[in-house]
């Protein structure tokens, strides 16, 4: 049944309703014009009037989530998957806070995402009188989870607000953006005006109107170049450019984890997301000019920036507070990464350079050498990553919640091939995994979207598998289960010793997953794995493997967490 077909209104009232255009219809009509086809949400008494514009209006598909911040998550990764916009609606007070930690998230990974929050009848705001869903100050909190949070003032601006609040997502650095309406003003009748945005476009032979020779110049006559590509080659969807650029000159290519797919993994200048391995670094410290790109040197990439960088670095970002934030750049060049690829490209093609192959040869050694060392970590579970990646097609999606073996070959060794196939919790946050997948999902229904999770982090939003089956989203769900949280058990031990609070008591996730609407089973051997896996594939629908790890035996190396991390945390002067 059609959305439309769902309005329980008579003809008549419904004629009327349509007359009558509000706040809310305005809003739901930015939305179509920016493109949106689905949205993610809850429901409730201060938000009813946006869902019901969505509903009369009809092209745009709700998502109803189990919680608020499950559909920030949702959200977020239809955004990571497809590039455009991710939409969330939420209640007042606690329902907006709940989605505050997931908006964390979309704004830790530059997310371009709206989130649509009600409020409190305009003439309440900031009373403490106990109206309803009452925040203290709503937009505050808001304003510290978001890039930016916006308060509709006055219901005639609707359309121009919404906009702007669309841009400013988008906007270098991208990011969520909180608007806040207040309930009474969502029902306002208001003027149905046009508004249209005048640009002055520049000639496209133009775009860039100045690059500097000496950078140009510096790049084509560098001996042992790296290229150091992040998140921002994916969001400008320049990674055939910085293929391009690295085979020009012969570079080593570093992803960071955000930037995985930016060239694909199995090429031989591909390093990958290895920065802070001994033999990375020892490439980067010999190196004669990084060149990075859409990075922001994360300190859990970085072993908390202690991996050298070469004194010449050419920094490309559209952020301009990017630039020496966290390492010294020679040259800094703020603007969108493809058009400037695509010219520094146009020059070094003319210039006809011959890359170094006993360079490209120690490249390759070093690629070879990362991968074997990690590789000798992983004991059984080298055999389950292998069976994976073989039976899932190159434009798999790849989602990682944070667990030990998302962290240690999920990010690293599982190749990735396509921008925008590997998603992963930027902020570090737990469980925010199953509903980052399911948004990828309802993106792509004819992709295979791959979930790998760990029993704890996966019990945080476990309702949303019930949005999975109500969708029939063929989900595939690893779950890896070790009755605990894995990667503090170790880092523990290593510090202290010891362990607390780091043992849980798991339901029976078969049963579980049966529950929910998943084809579920639990596997005790890669050889069990890869013909679960197989099914799954095959079968088209919600599924979940559970990796029983006790059965399964430990890794032949236990995973500590990131370098010095339990160092961080044992007793010491400061």
């Amino acid at each position: 049944m059609s959305q439309q077909e769902q309005v329980k209104t008579k003809p008549s009232e419904l004629n009327k309703m349509e007359m009558e255009f509000t706040t809310a219809d305005a809003l739901v009509q930015e939305l179509v014009r920016a493109g949106v086809e689905v949205a993610f949400g809850v429901v409730s008494i201060h938000n009813m009037p946006i869902y019901d514009a969505i509903l009369r209006e009809g092209s745009i598909h709700l998502v109803c989530s189990r919680g608020e911040s499950g559909a920030v998550n949702m959200a977020d990764g239809y955004a990571r998957s497809t590039g455009t916009l991710g939409v969330v609606i939420t209640s007042t007070g606690t329902g907006s806070g709940n989605a505050a930690g997931s908006l964390i998230e979309a704004w830790a990974a530059g997310v371009p995402l709206l989130h649509l929050t009600g409020e409190v009848a305009s003439p309440y705001l900031g009373t403490g009188r106990g109206y309803i869903h009452e925040c203290k100050d709503q937009l505050s909190m808001m304003e510290g989870a978001c890039k930016k949070a916006i308060r509709l003032r006055k219901p005639e601006q609707t359309s121009a607000i919404v906009r702007q609040a669309i841009q400013d997502a988008f906007s270098a650095p991208s990011g969520p953006v909180t608007l806040e309406i207040p309930i009474d003003f969502q029902s306002a009748i208001i003027p149905n005006h046009s508004i249209e945005e005048i640009r002055m476009l520049a000639p496209e032979n133009n775009t860039i109107p100045y690059l500097p020779e000496e950078v140009v110049t510096k790049i084509s006559s560098a001996k042992r170049p790296v290229i150091w590509a992040g998140g921002g080659v994916i969001s400008s969807a320049a990674s055939r450019q910085v293929q391009e650029l690295a085979e020009l000159i012969g570079a080593a290519v570093i992803t960071s984890q955000s930037g995985k797919g930016s060239i694909p993994e199995d090429h031989p200048q591909c390093i990958g997301h290895f920065a802070a391995y001994e033999a990375t670094k020892k490439l980067l410290a010999d190196s004669d000019l990084l060149i990075s790109i859409g990075v922001r040197f994360r300190g859990n990439e970085t072993a908390n920036w202690k991996v050298p960088v070469p004194k010449e670095h050419v920094s490309i970002d559209a952020d301009w507070q990017a630039i020496n934030r966290n390492y010294e750049a020679t040259y800094g060049l703020v603007g969108d990464a493809k058009l400037i690829l695509n010219k520094i490209n146009e020059w070094l093609v003319r210039k006809q350079i011959q890359a170094d192959p006993l360079y490209l040869e120690e490249v390759k050694s070093v690629r070879d050498e990362v991968r074997t060392q990690l590789r000798a970590t992983l004991g059984p579970y080298e055999q389950i990553m292998d069976g994976m990646r073989r039976v899932l097609p190159r434009n798999a999606i790849l989602v990682r919640d944070v667990t030990v073996q998302a962290n240690v070959w999920g990010s690293r060794l599982f190749e990735i091939y396509e921008p925008r196939t590997s998603i992963h919790a930027s902020g570090g946050g737990i469980g925010q995994g199953l509903p980052t997948a399911i948004g990828a999902q309802m993106a792509f229904k004819d992709r295979k979207v791959v979930l790998m999770a760990g029993d704890g982090g996966f019990m945080v939003n476990v309702g949303e598998m019930a949005t999975a089956a109500q969708e029939n989203l063929p989900l595939i769900v690893v779950l890896f289960d070790d009755a605990g949280y894995g990667v503090l058990r170790n880092i523990q031990d290593a510090a202290y010793g010891r362990q607390v609070a780091v043992d849980l008591l798991s339901p029976d996730f078969v049963q579980l997953g049966q529950s929910m609407g998943f084809d579920a089973t639990r596997i005790g051997s890669p050889e069990e794995f890869i013909a679960a896996m197989e099914t799954a594939v095959d079968s088209n629908k919600p599924t979940m493997i559970v990796v029983d790890m006790d059965a399964v035996g430990p890794m032949a190396k236990p995973f500590g967490g990131p370098p010095g991390a339990a160092d961080a945390f044992k007793p010491k002067k400061l």
